[in-house]
């Protein structure tokens, strides 16, 4: 979460960082976020820095189309290889967002991938991941990645009902994400995750329980679960605004998680952050787990972000503007902020709190301590945790886990 305006201050032509965001790098691991900012068609309730088609044609996105766009992205890849220098660490993870990164061919995100291991190594153990939708890939393509070097596919499958996926206006029908999960372990994926939404409008508990026994039932290890949030701009915002739908609802949304919360672990999911739920540690997303812990990552594409050694920049969003500063030799980032220790303690309560661990209670001012034992007491965090220095959320807690974050901050 940013602590300054997102226009940031600049950041250099040649992309160097500060002296001081390279000491200690030695023991933090490193990752790679690549982002594909394209997608077949635009779905209602999305805000992400994507475009169609249709959305590029005459804007100079012709720099970076589909067609090139490996090769435009491999550029940044070498980028941060001379931002880095003689930086030693292997990437512990790569993952593939979007977008729809599966409307590139295989080889093209294959070549993604071979500029990350070119430049700095992939580590023995690292986990690559790629989203997908699920009527964007097949056997075929799917086999084609697992040979690539990716180790864990996601898949977006938002909800089982068609009403649902209509009004979140998903192309992919019923069925189809059920079977990308058999296509993939086929493929010789051990790790496949599935992408679920609760709380669209005229989705009822019903609809709920049979998109998450589906899911369930199409044997994924990893499982992640997210209230619908009608953004800014988006057709759904419009919609709303308009009366057409019913805007989602908070206490609909709290029983969904309940519901969520009492399908997958009766299944064998255990939560480890507020919205991701795992079969097993080894089935938990490293990649973004990296993330919750404040970890080293560059994000390399439009409208990416990264972080290292307290420094955070983002790139420019549009995909012309993106490959025009590549192919001029400029970094593509358009702003940065150095981070405070204030920044960084308050990033790291409000990050760790969501995960099953939890924060350590020693990073709490005075306020936000005698916060934290309010909430013991009324239930919100678990007392085995607070007995040995950290703050750790129950079930309720992850209710009210927004509310509880900015108290526990002061």
């Amino acid at each position: 979460m940013p602590s300054a305006p997102l226009d940031g201050e600049p950041v250099p032509a040649d992309g160097a960082l500060p002296a001081t965001a390279r000491a200690g790098a030695a023991g933090r691991p490193l990752a790679f976020y690549l982002h594909v900012p394209y997608c077949a068609t635009r779905c209602g309730y999305c805000d992400f820095n994507t475009y169609t088609a249709g959305e590029l044609r005459g804007s100079g996105g012709a720099l970076a189309s589909r067609e090139n766009y490996a090769e435009v992205l491999e550029q940044e890849v070498r980028l941060a290889r001379k931002v880095l220098g003689d930086d030693p660490r292997r990437v512990s993870t790569v993952f593939v967002g979007g977008g729809t990164p599966t409307l590139l061919p295989p080889a093209d995100l294959a070549r993604m991938l071979d500029a990350v291991r070119a430049e700095f190594g992939l580590a023995a153990d690292a986990e690559v991941t790629t989203e997908a939708n699920p009527d964007s890939v097949g056997p075929e393509s799917l086999a084609a990645l697992r040979a690539a070097g990716f180790t864990r596919v996601s898949f977006g499958m938002q909800s089982a009902r068609r009403h649902v996926l209509a009004v979140l206006e998903r192309t992919h029908t019923p069925g189809r994400p059920e079977a990308c999960v058999a296509e993939a372990r086929a493929a010789g994926f051990e790790h496949v995750s599935l992408d679920l939404i609760y709380g669209t409008p005229g989705e009822t508990d019903a609809d709920w329980r049979a998109s998450l026994a589906a899911a369930i039932g199409a044997g994924p290890d990893h499982v992640s679960a997210y209230s619908l949030i009608v953004e800014d701009g988006t057709r759904l915002a419009g919609r709303v605004r308009r009366g057409e739908v019913a805007a989602p609802d908070d206490d609909v949304h709290a029983d969904r998680y309940l519901i969520a919360e009492e399908a997958l672990a009766a299944a064998g999911f255990a939560w480890y952050e507020v919205s991701n739920w795992a079969t097993s540690p080894a089935a938990r997303c490293r990649h973004n787990e990296l993330y919750w812990t404040g970890a080293d990552w560059w994000g390399a594409g439009p409208g990416a972000h990264s972080h290292v050694g307290g420094v955070r920049w983002w790139n420019v969003k549009h995909p012309g503007a993106y490959a025009q500063a590549l192919a001029e030799g400029r970094s593509p980032g358009a702003g940065r902020e150095v981070l405070t220790a204030e920044d960084r303690r308050v990033e790291h309560i409000l990050l760790r709190l969501r995960l099953d661990a939890g924060c350590e209670l020693s990073l709490l001012r005075p306020d936000g301590l005698a916060a934290a034992r309010r909430a013991l007491a009324d239930g919100l965090l678990r007392p085995d945790a607070f007995t040995a220095g950290r703050a750790a959320l129950t079930l309720r807690g992850r209710l009210l886990a927004d509310a509880l974050t900015r108290d526990l901050v002061d």
